[in-house]
This record gives structure tokens, sequence and C-alpha cells, in this order.
């Protein structure tokens, strides 16, 4: 019974939501699934914050390896939940004044908002950099000319990378007008982006639907029970 009920649920609503974007008089079916929806994501995130703390708690409990990681990552998370909950520094809004949490509380010049400015997102920015290094250190490895498709691949590379600088524009700036279509910036975005690339995208996003489709009626008609978990 206990695997039964949730397949039931699961299926049951899965297909209300299909129904729902098909036939415009079950639209209000579609709504109320989703707003029950929103009430269960609310019990998540709190069982997910309940989650991580008990992790990273139990972490610097037993002293594990890398447990000052996680009593930073507990200390930031209690920490940045308070001063959101609380909406420290944060005025009243103009339409409820007399009502103290009534302001907004991503409010400029309040905590909440000093912490994702200053904090958030130079951390984010700093991840963002240290990934280039290692897409720069993936793309010196895919584009060695090992065959004939990594040659293809430099070759291609090589031709947008140079179509985006001013080099590039300079290089092919004197073909005529009849050769228009062999500049390097036109060659580039007209031909190697919006025709091959944009090919190759759509095929992928075309697979991507097609396994999403595949998933999705597995999970529906119970054949996939994996969010269940392993007993």
């Amino acid at each position: 019974m206990k695997r039964t009920v949730p397949l039931l649920i699961a299926s049951i609503t899965g297909f209300l939501l299909i129904i729902a974007n098909f036939i415009p008089y079950t639209l209000f079916w579609g709504e109320a699934v989703m707003t029950w929806f929103d009430i269960v994501a609310a019990f998540a995130f709190v069982l997910g914050a309940g989650n991580l703390l008990k992790m990273h708690l139990q972490k610097i409990s037993n002293r594990r390896p890398g447990w000052g990681y996680s009593a930073v990552t507990a200390l930031a998370f209690l920490i940045t939940l308070g001063i959101g909950l609380g909406k420290v520094g944060v005025n009243p809004s103009d339409k409820f004044p007399d009502f103290a949490w009534s302001g907004f509380y991503l409010q400029e010049g309040g905590a909440f908002w000093w912490i994702y400015q200053y904090m958030f997102l130079p951390l984010s920015a700093t991840m963002f950099a240290m990934l280039a290094f290692y897409i720069a250190s993936a793309a010196f490895r895919a584009f060695r000319a090992k065959n004939v498709e990594a040659i293809i691949l430099l070759v291609t590379a090589f031709i947008v990378l140079l179509g985006r600088t001013n080099l590039g524009v300079v290089m092919t700036d004197g073909l005529p007008i009849s050769l228009s279509f062999l500049r390097l910036e036109v060659f580039t975005e007209d031909t190697i982006m919006n025709v091959f690339n944009l090919a190759g995208t759509r095929a992928i996003m075309i697979g991507i639907g097609l396994g999403i489709v595949s998933t999705s009626l597995k999970v529906l008609l119970g054949v996939d029970r994996s969010y269940l978990g392993s007993e």
C-alpha cells in the first residue's frame, strides 16, 4: 500500500496536467494540481533544509575530513535564513506602513540584499571564472587533430573565433559584394551558427524532448519507480 498510493498520486496528477493542457474545460484541474504542487514544494524545501543541516552537523560532530567546510556551510545557511526570514534592514512597504515585515525581502539596502550583492554574486563570478580554465583545458584536449572529426571541429572553432574578432573582419573586408557571404563575420553568423549549429541544436532538442516523453510515460504508467526509493 505504501508504494501503491504514491504511484496512483503520481499517475493521476500527471495525467490530469496532460489533459488540462489539451481540453480547455479541464483547465481548472491543472490549476488546482499546480496549487497542491506549490504546497508540497514548500514542505520539500523545509525537509531539504533539515536534511542539509543534519548531514553537515553529523560531519562536524564526527570530525570527518572536510568538517570545517561543513561548519562554514551550516553557519552561512543559518545566518542567511535568519536574516531572510527576519527581513533585517528592510523598511515597511508603502502599502502597509504599519507592518514592519511588509517590505520586500530583497529590498535595496537590506541585510539580505547586502549578502546577495556583496557575497553571493562575487562568489558566483569567481566560480564561473574558475570554470573558464577547465573549459579551456577541455577544449585543448578536444581540439587535437587526431581524426577527421577532430580536424573539422578544430577548423570550425578557429573560423568562429576569428570571425568574432576585429582581425577576422579586417582580413575579409576587401572582398567584393558578390562574395560578401565569404566574409568571416557573415560566414560565421549566417552559415556556421544559423545553419550547421542551429541544425545540430534542434536535433539535440528533439532527442531531449523524446527522452522526456518516454521517461515521463514510464513514471506515469508505473514502469519506473525509482522515485519511490530502493526498498
